[in-house]
């Protein structure tokens, strides 16, 4: 799957540090895509929108 297109935004819950860090790309079509920002080269997870709403509904309900 071709990401060159993507644009990659942190997630609102990783530290100002560097550390354990996640990015999210979500302006493709059909997909949301997930990356490890320490590995911007590395590989991506890649989704479907309904799936990874339904993942981000059930990890916001944890406290």
């Amino acid at each position: 799957m071709d990401l060159s297109n993507a644009r990659w935004r942190k997630s609102t819950r990783s530290g100002a540090s560097g550390g354990n860090c996640v990015e999210v790309a979500s302006n493709l079509p059909g997909v949301v895509a997930v990356r490890d920002s320490k590995d911007v080269t590395g590989p991506a997870l890649v989704f479907a929108p309904t799936v990874w709403a339904a993942f981000i509904a059930q990890v916001s309900e944890r406290p």
